[in-house]
């Protein structure tokens, strides 16, 4: 009777770690890169997309667990089940469409060019920047179009993190770099000390590159989640909590 009583209460424990483990939501996430996904001093995950992810993951009643990964191996690592979806800054473009399923678009952020605030550079033509070290981080869509657009005339230089390609920017082993504008404004003007500038206008175009804004990507079966998930974006848009987030990280919109 005892040895019943405890197979059954093994059962019951194994059926209730199951129904908890479900409630938890794997996202992968590439960090730092700020003020999208990073890590406070204390070591605390934080970020826009964080921020937002959590409050979808509260929306759906489940809870959200982050694993980090790096990007160049992001998207493998949700075909592998590392992770049930990403939302890490990823770009919606067909390329990506052929092989994942994306949620709505969640932002719509511009790419720029930054340099040293004391760099002659002031345009960023394929011409302008013949010969220059450019810095762009492996595997984004900046990356497609640097070495697509400029990388038969300049040297092309990436990096597996924007802290990485700061730390070379630092060291003048940089002219230009070109990053989404989120990321290069937080990281380079803001936190550069004055030392850095946007040079040029911002770029979104063409599509080909830029896509349709960024989105939460999953696997393609998994349609329901997708429906959950801009469901919850739909929700949190309504009821002020997407704004709110928003001007935290970027301050109003315009």
């Amino acid at each position: 009777m005892k040895k019943l009583l405890g197979i059954s209460l093994l059962g019951a424990a194994l059926m209730a770690g199951g129904a908890q483990a479900a409630e938890s939501l794997r996202i992968g996430v590439d960090v730092p890169y700020e003020p999208m996904e990073y890590k406070t001093p204390d070591g605390e995950l934080t970020g826009f997309d964080i921020e937002l992810g959590n409050a979808i993951c509260a929306k759906i009643n489940r809870d959200c667990e982050w694993v980090i990964q790096a990007w160049d191996g992001i998207i493998p690592g949700l075909m592998a089940r590392k992770y049930d979806a990403i939302m890490s800054s990823m770009t919606i473009n067909e390329e990506r469409r052929a092989k994942v399923l994306f949620s709505d678009t969640y932002i719509t952020p511009p790419s720029a060019w930054f340099a040293p605030s004391d760099s002659a550079l002031s345009a960023t033509s394929t011409e302008a920047l013949a010969g220059k070290a450019i810095g762009v981080q492996r595997g984004t869509l900046q990356d497609n179009y640097v070495t697509d657009l400029y990388a038969k005339n300049a040297e092309v230089k990436r990096y597996t993190t924007a802290d990485d390609l700061v730390l070379d920017m630092d060291a003048g082993r940089l002219d230009i770099a070109f990053l989404d504008f989120p990321v290069g404004k937080s990281t380079l003007i803001d936190g550069g000390n004055g030392n850095y500038k946007a040079v040029g206008e911002v770029v979104t175009e063409p599509k080909k590159y830029f896509g349709d804004g960024f989105g939460i990507a999953m696997r393609k079966r998994d349609k329901d989640l997708a429906e959950q998930i801009n469901g919850a974006l739909a929700e949190l848009k309504a009821d002020g909590t997407y704004d709110t987030i928003h001007t935290k990280y970027f301050g109003e919109k315009k």
